[in-house]
């Protein structure tokens, strides 16, 4: 079986406070895009859990996917074994999400494939445990998220085509939170507050260029595209930069019009990830 893993870009990205455990509390918006990785599932006998193709640059103990199946078959007690493979399109390392997606869909995948009838409210508790952007996949919506991530208001957003690039660096999540240009939004609002992006900031900006100033290029670079809507901004933690356009064709013409030296890709916005349904029937 094969399931879709999708990918993500933050609309704005507030960090309110530092937690006594060490995390941050933020506010958020996940915007879900109809782009993303691919992972197949083979179902065995033997109690194995393999990877047998992608993610080779990461070391098998450190990939989410293997955590995700091992941690749902030790608290499912399950019998069963998977053959695991990746497709990846999502770059690492870049904001949007590719690793907590794809740890979302493999729960997901072998909560139904392993019949272990867990309810989403069980997965995301789970899931929550492994990444703080693992709950948003498996709940499968755009949504406001406040908490570490965790706590999410599904929203119906504008239609928009963004152009997401990547400038092929990835920054550690962990460095950016320690960094001393990391800058904070104490102010706490409300969802309403939000309902046009009316401040579409990241906190994490400042820390990201000071580590990867080209990331400072790229945003100069979209916001030069003709047709865009709003400013560009930076996804996550970083290091992918994105822009919105209302039609697909202008963002196509701008994608053409990027250097040579970045990647990047068009993907529409979604309100529901191709996942959501998986267990609607027991809501």
């Amino acid at each position: 079986m094969t399931y879709q893993s999708p990918a993500k870009v933050n609309l704005f990205l507030h960090i309110i406070s530092k937690r006594d455990d060490g995390y941050h509390n933020l506010q958020t918006i996940f915007q879900l895009l109809d782009y993303g990785d691919e992972l197949s599932f083979n179902i065995t006998n033997d109690g194995q859990i393999n990877r047998i193709y992608g993610n080779e640059n990461i070391p098998k103990d450190k990939d989410l996917i293997i955590q995700s199946a091992q941690k749902l078959k030790e608290l499912a007690a399950s019998n069963f074994g998977v053959d695991i493979g990746v497709k990846k399109n999502i770059p690492s390392g870049g904001g949007l999400g590719g690793g907590s997606s794809n740890a979302a869909t493999t729960l997901i995948a072998l909560n139904n494939l392993w019949d272990l009838k867990l309810s989403k409210t069980e997965l995301i508790s789970i899931g929550k445990e492994i990444g703080s952007d693992v709950p948003v996949f498996i709940e499968g919506r755009s949504s406001w998220a406040e908490g570490v991530g965790e706590i999410l208001t599904p929203l119906n957003l504008p239609e928009y085509y963004y152009l997401v690039v990547s400038i092929k660096k990835q920054i550690s999540t962990q460095e950016i939170f320690r960094h001393k240009a990391l800058t904070m939004s104490p102010l706490q609002r409300k969802m309403t507050d939000f309902s046009l992006v009316s401040n579409p900031h990241n906190d994490c900006l400042d820390a990201a260029i000071d580590l990867e100033s080209e990331i400072k290029d790229a945003l100069m670079h979209l916001n030069l595209t003709k047709k865009h809507i709003n400013q560009a901004r930076m996804t996550g933690s970083g290091s992918c930069v994105f822009v919105a356009f209302e039609n697909e064709s202008d963002a196509l013409i701008a994608k053409e019009e990027l250097p040579s030296k970045w990647s990047c890709f068009v993907a529409k916005s979604i309100d529901k990830s191709p996942l959501y349904n998986w267990d609607v029937a027991k809501r």
